[in-house]
């Protein structure tokens, strides 16, 4: 059974703080035993997260998160750069050519870019798995509407902790029953919904933070005068 995190961001996303360093230093700290870098629109962190994993005893998962036309998608298992603004459609399609699995995160929450508001339920049913714990979520009722309709549809469930700061990292974790300790093994796994959730609550205060932080560095990118 191995401990992973599949759902964190490094300075490579615009609301993102740390480099891929802290982030496999906080994996490791924390006993983790794989990591996935997502950021947003962006690869190449996660690239070089997955080459130094092994460094830290960790296997490493390379991945973003893809802003489709609908809403958020994590693209896990992918090396190449999923384009965004695809229809959620073409991007669970151009995730599954690039030999990755595709995993819908926060999806009822359509303030932070949740699908469920602009697809059927039978277009969120097709994605490879579900994130019914998101760490960062206030009230808990999207990460259990979420489970929800994962167990109704015996969906495969992940969870993550939606870092953007790398004292987050492990926060919420999947625990998954791999065949073997890889990269493969674990997206395996999760495709065939050999997996467990476990987390708490990004602390409501570091959430607020991180939030405003992401907006400051947002604008930064945007207006760098």
């Amino acid at each position: 059974m191995l401990s992973v995190e599949l759902h964190a961001h490094s300075e490579l996303s615009y609301d993102g703080r740390d480099p891929v360093e802290l982030l496999l230093e906080q994996a490791e700290a924390v006993g983790l035993d794989a990591l996935a870098v997502t950021d947003h629109d962006e690869i190449d962190a996660s690239l070089a997260a997955a080459a130094s994993a092994e460094e830290y005893g960790l296997v490493g998962i390379p991945g973003m998160e893809v802003s489709s036309a609908a809403g958020h998608v994590l693209a896990l298992g992918v090396e190449e750069l999923v384009p965004a603004g695809l229809s959620y459609d073409a991007t669970l399609d151009r995730i599954a050519a690039l030999g990755g699995i595709a995993v819908v995160p926060h999806p009822f929450q359509s303030s932070r870019h949740g699908v469920a508001a602009h697809i059927t339920r039978g277009q969120l049913a097709a994605a490879d798995a579900i994130e019914v714990y998101n760490s960062r979520l206030f009230t808990g009722r999207a990460n259990r509407q979420a489970e929800r309709f994962a167990a109704d549809r015996e969906l495969p469930m992940t969870a993550g902790s939606d870092a953007h700061i790398a004292e987050m990292v492990g926060q919420a974790v999947t625990e998954v029953d791999a065949y073997h300790r890889s990269a493969e093994g674990v997206l395996d796994a999760i495709r065939e919904g050999r997996t467990s959730v476990v987390g708490k609550r990004t602390p409501w205060f570091i959430s607020v933070q991180q939030f405003g932080g992401g907006v400051r560095r947002r604008l930064a990118s945007m207006w760098p005068w």
